[in-house]
């Protein structure tokens, strides 16, 4: 007895069968794929992953940098100064001043020598006085407050004036008188006054002349 063959519909059911399991196992494998390359878990692309934090050992460098702030008073085994050395000079910021104009004073401190040395300026220092003829009017330590000391190094030839001038009020001082608002006034008129200045013991051989108007 011969054998029966299939029909030709059978043969078409069985491709169309094995058709679609072929696409079934590539759709999977695109998929396993697409996970791997995606890694939808990482979250969107939105949002960014966070900065890495310093390690430890970065962190122990960052806080043992020195300042590179240099000290403000460095007096580097220098020698005080010698009255031969150094010149100090009496300083204003005009020759006359009109009504109600206050004359700002300050000092100029040179170094004359030939090597550093060491000197003085605060405000502990520091004294401005000044006079009409034989009269004194005003002093500025009368009524200072806080005095304080700050020693630095002139380097040979070095010229410093005053950070911040003194201001005269234009007023008779006197350490009785410091809380009193109506002290005696200056004449003006074109009267002549002179600043003296001294700082760190050292006297400026030459006063300032100013006219008050």
């Amino acid at each position: 007895m011969a054998a029966r063959h299939p029909s030709p519909a059978v043969y078409r059911r069985r491709r169309i069968v094995f058709f679609v399991a072929v696409l079934l196992v590539l759709a999977v494998i695109g998929a396993g794929i697409w996970v791997l390359i995606a890694q939808p878990w990482a979250g969107s692309g939105s949002e960014e992953a966070p900065e890495p934090s310093p390690s430890a050992s970065e962190t122990a460098v960052q806080a043992e940098t020195p300042s590179a702030e240099p000290s403000p008073v460095e007096t580097q085994g220098a020698a005080p100064c010698q009255a031969g050395s150094i010149t100090v000079e009496a300083v204003t910021d005009a020759e006359s001043y009109e009504a109600g104009a206050l004359p700002q004073l300050s000092i100029r401190l040179t170094n004359t020598g030939a090597v550093d040395c060491t000197i003085d300026v605060g405000s502990a220092t520091q004294a401005f006085t000044v006079t009409s003829g034989e009269d004194v009017w005003w002093r500025s330590t009368d009524c200072q407050e806080n005095p304080s000391s700050m020693v630095v190094t002139l380097t040979a030839g070095q010229s410093v004036s005053s950070a911040t001038p003194v201001e005269w009020d234009r007023t008779r001082s006197d350490v009785s008188t410091c809380d009193q608002e109506n002290r005696s006034r200056a004449p003006a008129g074109g009267a002549s006054y002179h600043v003296a200045v001294s700082i760190g013991g050292f006297d400026a051989a030459r006063t300032r002349q100013i006219l008050l108007y």
